[in-house]
Formats: C-alpha cells, structure tokens, sequence
C-alpha cells in the first residue's frame, strides 16, 4: 500500500555515462550524470560503490536489488515489463516511502503507532503544506488555459471544482519540492554501475531518444478529452509542418505512458515541456498553448 500511495502522489498530484568519480575525486550527483533520470528524492543522491546487492543506503536505511524485484512483482503482471525497464523509478518510489515515513514519525508529535504508514504520510504532507493558498489569480489563469476541459461551462459553475485541485496540485508541486531536495539535507548514496545500466534502460522510449538526438525537441503530453478531439493535434500538426527536421517533436498520452509521464512530473494534460539541443529542459506549461506561444518558446532557443 505505501508503494502505491507514493506511486499515486507523484503520477497524479505524485544520458551520460562516465565514471562517477570527478577528477578531484568529489561523488557527483544522479541529476550531474544523468539528467532527468530522477524525477524526485534521487535527484541529489551520490553515484558511488554500493556492495552486496545494495542499491541505495542512507545512515540506517538500504534498499537491495531484492527488494526492487519484489515491489515489481506486487504490481498487475501487464506493468512487469515496463517497469523492469523503469527500475530506477522503482527505487525512487521505494525510497521516497521510507524515508517519508522516517521523517514522519520524527516531525510529527502525535502517537504515530496509532495510525497506519499511508496515514502517517498524508498527516505529514498536510503538516508540510499548511500554509500553501489558493488565490483568486491561481482559479482564473487555471480556467483560462483549461477552457476547453469545461466545454463552456461558466467559470462561477466551476469554481469550487477549480479551487480544489488548485489548491492540490499547488501543495503536490510543494511535497515534490521537499522530496527533491532532499538529497541535499540528507546523505543519500545510490549504486554506479547499476544506476549507469538504468540510465541506458530508462532512455528506452520516444521522449528520452528525441531528447538526447542534438535538436532542440518539443513533447506533448495529451489526449482526447470528454469534449471531443485532442486541441493540440492541430497545434503538433502545424509545427511539424513548419519546423520539418530542424525540432523532434514527440506526442505522449499519459494514460498509456504512466510511468514516462510520472518521470517528467506530468500531473495534468495537455502539458507541454521544452527541451534544448542537449536535452535540458527548458520550458513546460500546463493546458493548452497555442501554435504562436510554443514558437515563442521556441524563438528563445534559436529556432526559427
């Protein structure tokens, strides 16, 4: 069950390969050698030598290639493959669980053998985010590029409904902060030559191929709605058009990419991330952008 919440957390709401000793012999970092690979707690994690099967250690806490094996065999037999190939992501979940709950039971000052992990985690991200609001500004932009999800409904119809997954995904991107930057409060230290292999698996799919072939490249994460078709196909379609070869431009749908749209943070659709001709991210928005917005984005790169 914690697996899945944390899955669920991050999903939803939730390139290089060197040696990983730098010449003055300082640990580099998952996100120094291969970016994008961590999409949270690994982020800042050490690459160095791990024996004995270990694939993550902290002070007191590790996490074996025996483990891994067993969280992917508790999921639904269609996902086995495609998460074998996202064991990195894997580990990510797994650890991100128990570090959580580690730092629970140590924020939080009620009895936490009361209370269950999923239970323990929840009090603690309500803890976390207490102070995070919802304006009046966040509703309407949130509207504004959403419009065609409402299918024309009045934004005073909608506005409760907007105000609460506001207010949620707001306190998500803020647990997703505090999660990322964890590796850097915390020692956290993940295998080299295992993480290497991962990079070479994760990288297995169209995003991570388009994003490492030298052009700047365009993704967009989408799908047909309950209004009818997909509002950013014609938008793709005439980027295409105009661009030809000079971007790669990659269309996702999360819901049969799960586990690719969960890596890049995708919580809601349509999404769009920039990428620059060595792969850095550098731009993402969500709901619809129009034709002109994405070439501006892209002007900003250089490509005309």
């Amino acid at each position: 069950m914690r697996y899945k919440l944390i899955f669920l957390l991050l999903v939803f709401f939730g390139a290089m390969f060197c040696y990983a000793e730098i010449g003055d012999g300082q640990t580099q970092t998952v996100e120094q050698l291969y970016p994008n690979l961590a999409a949270g707690v690994l982020t800042y994690a050490k690459v160095d030598t791990l024996k004995n099967g270990v694939l993550f250690k902290t002070s007191d806490i590790q996490i074996t290639q025996s483990d891994i094996d067993a969280a992917i065999s508790k999921q639904p037999q269609q996902f086995q493959q495609e998460l074998r190939k996202n064991a990195f992501f894997i580990l990510e979940q797994e650890a991100t669980g128990k570090l959580l709950i580690k730092l629970a039971k140590g924020k939080l000052s009620k009895d936490v053998n009361s209370i269950d992990d999923n239970q323990l985690v929840q009090a603690f991200f309500k803890e976390l985010t207490k102070d995070v609001k919802v304006t009046e500004q966040d509703v309407e932009i949130f509207y504004k590029e959403n419009e065609s999800v409402f299918c024309g409904t009045p934004l005073e119809s909608v506005r409760k409904q907007i105000e609460s997954y506001v207010l949620q995904d707001k306190q998500q991107r803020f647990v997703d902060q505090y999660i990322q930057t964890l590796g850097q409060k915390i020692e956290i230290t993940v295998s080299d030559l295992w993480t290497k292999q991962q990079a070479v698996n994760a990288k297995d799919n169209p995003l991570d191929k388009a994003r490492t072939a030298g052009k700047p490249t365009l993704a967009i994460f989408s799908a047909a709605s309950c209004c009818g078709p997909d509002k950013m196909i014609p938008v793709q379609e005439a980027l295409i058009k105009k661009y030809n070869s000079k971007i790669n431009i990659v269309y996702i749908e999360p819901r049969k990419e799960q586990i690719l749209a969960a890596r890049y943070g995708i919580r809601s659709i349509p999404s769009q991330l920039i990428f620059d001709s060595k792969g850095k991210e550098h731009f993402r928005h969500s709901g619809f952008f129009s034709e002109q917005d994405i070439i501006g984005k892209l002007n900003e790169l250089g490509v005309q």
